[in-house]
């Protein structure tokens, strides 16, 4: 037997969660908020080491973002970003293993929000110093105070920190949808893998139709 086959099972990846009770839709709310992770141009411009061209998923979230304020839903961005001592330290981590996020530092042009972004004044930026969007961070009660009952999670990377945020969402209490036009990452391997574990096990996959009549229907 082949390493890490054992406990595989005969049928395909998809009957194989089936089989296992996974993939169940989640519950929809009347109340969402639009969590938008990371669409900061050191994420979104292939310029930068840590980017990749992500233009049509800034396109995918404008149109999310742009239909959510008509219906009064909240719109919350993160972004990624370090003090000089915590890019130049050893007190992150993370930072170890994943190097190229020493140069996110604070006000820098990595961690500037993509400019075709349509974020408004009032939107709340949340700093965050890893990968979930909740760890370390105020956007659990930040949701909760909004009277948030659902979240639609936006943005790069897929694998990292989209993922990250969307299992920490639904560990939070909230039912979880990932439109799958509005996330993006630098290859195509992971973000499909990534996508599968969400759809299986987190939350919604949908596609970018479906939460934009959700969105409009509210």
């Amino acid at each position: 037997m082949t390493a890490g086959a054992e406990g595989t099972g005969t049928g395909t990846v998809e009957e194989t969660y089936e089989r296992a009770g996974f993939g169940a839709p989640v519950r929809r709310g009347s109340r969402p908020a639009l969590v938008v992770v990371d669409l900061t141009r050191g994420f979104t411009e292939p310029s930068f080491a840590t980017g990749a061209d992500l233009t049509g998923v800034v396109d995918a979230t404008s149109e999310l973002v742009e239909a959510a304020r008509p219906a009064g839903v909240p719109v919350l961005w993160t972004v990624i970003s370090y003090t000089p001592a915590e890019a130049e330290g050893r007190s992150i981590t993370w930072l170890d293993k994943a190097q190229g996020m020493r140069a996110l530092v604070e006000g820098g042009e990595a961690v500037a929000l993509d400019p075709r972004l349509p974020r408004a004044p009032g939107d709340p930026v949340v700093v965050k110093k890893g990968a979930s969007a909740f760890f370390g961070t105020s956007l659990a009660a930040s949701l909760t105070a909004l009277g948030a009952d659902t979240v639609l999670v936006c943005g790069a990377t897929t694998s990292g920190c989209v993922r990250a945020t969307a299992v920490d969402a639904v560990q939070s209490g909230f039912p979880v949808l990932v439109p799958r036009e509005a996330v993006g990452d630098r290859a195509a391997g992971p973000h499909d893998a990534a996508l599968f574990d969400i759809q299986a096990k987190y939350g919604d996959v949908i596609e970018q139709d479906d939460a934009l009549g959700y969105l409009r229907s509210l």
